[in-house]
């Protein structure tokens, strides 16, 4: 599957009515359920090179100031609900994890508190084989590496998180006001 195809399944979820990041994976598991079983492994492995491109330190860190706080499996589930945003969000984040400050419901959660993660997203290859198949996705044969992250960065440090996300820092070390 080329990354142009990944993606136009993305904006068909979502362009399917409510956007609500669930809903958005559940539609693109009955897209790809659609599509030849090879198809949907196909679909596997580029999700695991999208997972795999944007496991960077700093989106890390934007995750933690966004969801106060982020394991391992809440990074994991923040880029599924990247993910249902689209391809241009996805990118801009990935290459400038900053940016989210930009978008109106990370600017909202500030306030409210909200959390972004969507792990029905990651798991839309597996749903859609089973649910076109009746059978478990078979086991990928070439896994993608992910980075090693040895630039890690104390997320709590409040100096640091406005020296390397100014905006996001802004938003969520010192939130605005009611």
């Amino acid at each position: 599957m080329r990354t142009d195809d990944f993606w136009q399944l993305i904006d068909r979820a979502r362009a399917g009515g409510g956007a609500e990041p669930a809903a958005v994976a559940a539609r693109a598991v009955a897209l790809l359920a659609e599509r030849a079983p090879e198809e949907i492994v196909r679909y596997a492995h580029h999700q695991r090179r999208v997972l795999a491109a944007s496991y960077k330190v700093d989106l890390w860190g934007a995750a933690y100031l966004i969801n106060g706080g982020a394991s391992d499996d809440g990074f994991e589930y923040f880029r599924g609900w990247l993910m249902t945003q689209g391809r241009a969000v996805f990118a801009r984040a990935v290459a400038d994890p900053d940016s989210l400050a930009e978008l109106p419901p990370v600017r909202a959660a500030a306030l409210s508190g909200a959390e972004f993660e969507c792990e029905d997203m990651l798991a839309v290859p597996w749903e859609a084989y089973r649910k076109a198949t009746a059978a478990d996705l078979p086991a990928g044969r070439d896994p993608v590496p992910v980075p090693d992250l040895n630039d890690f960065w104390d997320f709590d440090d409040e100096a640091e998180a406005a020296r390397r996300l100014p905006r996001l820092a802004a938003l969520f070390v010192e939130p605005p006001e009611e």
